[in-house]
This record gives C-alpha cells, sequence and structure tokens, in this order.
C-alpha cells in the first residue's frame, strides 16, 4: 500500500522521529548506524558486512564501525557464517526489534500529528490560509 503525502509532510515526520527519538532517553544512533540498522531489520536477509556495503554503497570499514556500535547496543549481533567462514553473516536481536517497534510507534504518532495540522489547515477559510502562509 503506497504511502500518501508530500516530500514536507515525509521530511516534517521524519523530523519529528528523529527528535523524539533524540528525547528519549537512550542512546542516539549516526545516520550510517540508523540506515544499517534499519537494512538489516526491513531487508531480507541473512546480511554480510560485504553485502550491506554493497546495499548501502558504503565500505565494508564503514560497515564494521557502524556494526561495532550496534553491537555494543545489542541492535545487531554478528556472527560467522557455518557455511563459509570467511563471510560474517549479521543477525537482529530481541532488543533491536523493541527499537524498530519504538521507531514504528514514534513514526505513526508522528504521522497522525502531521495529518491533523493538514485537515485543521483544509478545514480554515481561503483567507485564513494566504495570512497563515504569508506568516510562515
Amino acid at each position: 500500500m503506497p504511502v500518501q503525502g508530500t516530500p514536507d509532510q515525509f521530511v516534517g515526520i521524519l523530523r519529528d522521529t528523529v527528535v523524539a527519538l533524540v528525547r528519549r532517553d537512550g542512546p542516539d544512533l549516526s545516520a550510517r548506524q540508523l540506515g544499517v540498522f534499519l537494512t538489516v531489520y526491513l531487508g531480507e536477509g541473512p546480511h554480510t558486512v560485504r553485502g550491506l556495503a554493497a546495499s548501502l554503497n558504503v565500505s565494508k570499514p564503514a560497515i564494521t564501525r557502524a556494526l561495532d556500535r550496534l553491537g555494543e547496543l545489542d541492535f545487531a549481533r554478528r556472527k560467522t557464517d557455518p557455511q563459509d567462514r570467511r563471510s560474517v553473516l549479521v543477525q537482529r536481536t530481541v532488543k533491536g526489534a523493541a527499537l524498530l517497534r519504538e521507531m514504528r510507534s514514534i513514526m505513526g504518532e508522528a504521522a497522525a500529528a502531521a495529518e491533523d495540522v493538514d485537515q485543521k489547515a483544509a478545514a480554515q477559510p481561503a483567507n485564513t490560509q494566504v495570512a497563515t502562509k504569508r506568516a510562515s
């Protein structure tokens, strides 16, 4: 099901989500760490360091550094692939799954708040909308 909205609405939802994540009592993730985390949790596995680097178009050392931090926080875990001991598999964790649930909830709240703002703006008389846009 495609998501409806404008780029400005999506950026606003992203901003509200990131701000809520920063305000909560927990570790902050960099954009790269968040990108790796979401790729592991939302993409089909199994994931490897090499595959993540290719998918995100960044170097393997950059993925390794992001995974080091995600591992410290217990959001992801690395394990040697039993079928190819040269390859490292990236696994999800219970704590990471909980973070993803929290992110979904925060993003859902931000999207609902954005929808409420849009509905209120649409309900305003036309001359009030013009005045509001000028004030922005």
